[in-house]
């Protein structure tokens, strides 16, 4: 072999070696980056599952809330139900006793009014609470419209209670 020779077999053995590093340190710089990527992926999907079940405890505790909110509205309305079906039920009851005179409406008169001439005899007795007051009976069917605006009145404040309760629940 001639030196020219020697020296292209010597530049081609240090190429070919130079290459096979390369290669060598190709795969290994390869596999290091997968396994990296295998890391990341598996610290990802770490973060992916934590946010996932905030996200579902989220969820339920929002349902619990809206749960009790509706049970609590709910137990309002049988409340608000029931007082307005009472309230009925005595009215009604007050309505029969007007109407078959068990009960009489009176009102009591001002002294001090001079048009006020009749003489009526105060009443004092079991169904008179003032002493000594003049009092007169009111007409059955005045009586009557009476008893219905204090019984609008009535349902209109047993409606307001129903709406504050019913806000009251939401706002807890």
């Amino acid at each position: 072999m001639t030196p020219g020779q020697i020296l292209s077999a010597i530049l081609l053995a240090m190429a070919i070696s130079a290459g096979g590093t390369w290669q060598v340190q190709d795969w290994r710089m390869g596999k290091k980056f997968a396994e990296q990527l295998a890391r990341q992926g598996a610290a990802h999907q770490k973060d992916l599952d934590a946010i996932t079940s905030e996200a579902w405890r989220q969820q339920n505790a929002e349902r619990d809330m809206r749960l009790a909110v509706e049970q609590r509205a709910s137990f309002a309305d049988q409340k608000h139900f029931l007082e307005l079906s009472d309230e009925k039920r005595n009215q009604a009851a007050l309505r029969d006793s007007l109407s078959t005179a068990e009960l009489r409406l009176s009102v009591l008169l001002d002294e001090t009014d001079p048009a006020s001439c009749c003489n009526l005899p105060a009443t004092t007795g079991a169904v008179g609470v003032v002493h000594a007051a003049r009092r007169a009976r009111l007409d059955p069917a005045h009586a009557q419209r009476v008893i219905g605006i204090t019984d609008d009145g009535d349902q209109g404040l047993i409606a307001l209670r129903a709406c504050q309760a019913y806000v009251r629940a939401i706002a807890q």
